[in-house]
């Protein structure tokens, strides 16, 4: 089978390979990978490692979309057949996450586990969970990160209920899948994005639009809220930057800190966070059992997540080409190589 490692540090360390393929052990299971999404972390490993303890040669890549091909003697979760999405976080079954006060777990697919940019995969049954009947393997290989990150800030923190403002900030992964959840829950909804994006933002169901190159568009939002502020920001952009999602908040808000675009040390002006009550919820992604209310959710209101790009598997280079470009919606990898590369942008 084909697969991607990496040799060391940097996209130059990348290389496709030759490898046998792997055998389930006693509760694991072998998936065929018909797709994987590509997420901006999957991008920070491969450049930087983010301090990260990989074992070099190591497979990157977290979420995958496949079929079950064979079964450990001891499995209990799968058949043979099912179609299957992986798990971002894969030991966080449910409840609090693991780890401690002092070392909080960051154990994932993808990150401290390797990968899955191969034709086929070896996984614990508790490492996956049952993909939606409504979505193809394209449309289903995006939530196990961003889908479930959306979801698990919106759904499981917030509790997002119709009548309730959301500010979306961009057009990445985990922006579209908010817009779609808030959407989902009733909410009404204000994007933050660029002029050439608008059209395809309000045909996802955004109820407002604000430019997020205006140097006044905290203005906008208080004009389009009467003054109120938003009740919930999903806050993908990081740095000093959480100090404007305080500004935007409503009394009461809730803020969502996802992303770290513009760097990872945060900041915020102290007044408006005390005096507003704003509560702050740092989200890295989400429990098993939210992914799989995810799920249910999507099969019952039959949503499907937007696709910017899909590539081939040989094409991985190009697919992160593509990620350093702002990409509206998901990139994904299809399996196998013979797949057309189907660039729409």
């Amino acid at each position: 089978m084909k697969q991607w490692e990496m040799t060391g540090i940097g996209r130059e360390q990348l290389v496709l390979c030759e490898r046998p393929i792997p055998v389930p052990g006693p509760r694991d299971v072998l998936v065929k990978v018909r797709a994987v999404a590509l997420n901006h972390r999957d991008k920070m490993v491969i450049e930087s490692g983010r301090g990260l303890p990989l074992q070099f040669p190591f497979t990157p890549g977290s979420d995958l979309a496949g079929e079950v091909i064979s079964l450990g003697e001891a499995t209990d979760r799968f058949s043979v057949g099912d179609r299957v999405i992986s798990c971002f976080t894969p030991e966080w079954i449910d409840g609090t996450r693991p780890g401690t006060g002092r070392i909080p777990a960051y154990r994932t697919l993808g990150g401290f586990y390797p990968g899955v940019l191969a034709e086929y995969v070896v996984l614990s049954q508790e490492w996956l969970t049952a993909a939606p009947a409504t979505l193809d393997d394209a449309h289903a290989c995006t939530l196990p990160c961003a889908g479930v990150t959306a979801w698990f800030a919106l759904a499981e923190r917030g509790r997002v209920r119709a009548g309730e403002t959301v500010l979306i900030l961009g057009t990445g992964g985990v922006a579209l899948f908010g817009l779609m959840f808030a959407k989902l829950q009733g909410a009404e909804v204000i994007v933050s994005t660029v002029p050439d994006k608008v059209d395809r933002v309000r045909a996802l169901g955004a109820d407002q639009i604000v430019d997020r190159n205006r140097t006044d568009w905290l203005d906008d939002i208080y004009a389009l809220t009467d003054n109120r502020g938003v009740d919930h920001i999903l806050e993908t952009v990081g740095g000093n930057h959480l100090g404007c999602s305080v500004e935007a908040a409503a009394i009461g808000g809730h803020i969502y800190q996802i992303g770290a675009l513009a760097g990872f040390d945060i900041s915020s002006p102290v007044m408006p966070l005390l005096m507003k009550d704003v509560t702050i919820h740092g989200i890295a992604t989400g429990h098993r059992r939210a992914l799989e209310n995810m799920v249910r959710a999507i099969d019952r209101n039959h949503a499907v997540p937007v696709i910017d790009s899909r590539f081939s598997l040989a094409s991985l280079p190009l697919a992160l080409d593509r990620l350093d470009n702002g990409p509206f919606g998901k990139i994904v990898i299809e399996l196998p190589d013979e797949v057309r590369c189907q660039e729409n942008f």
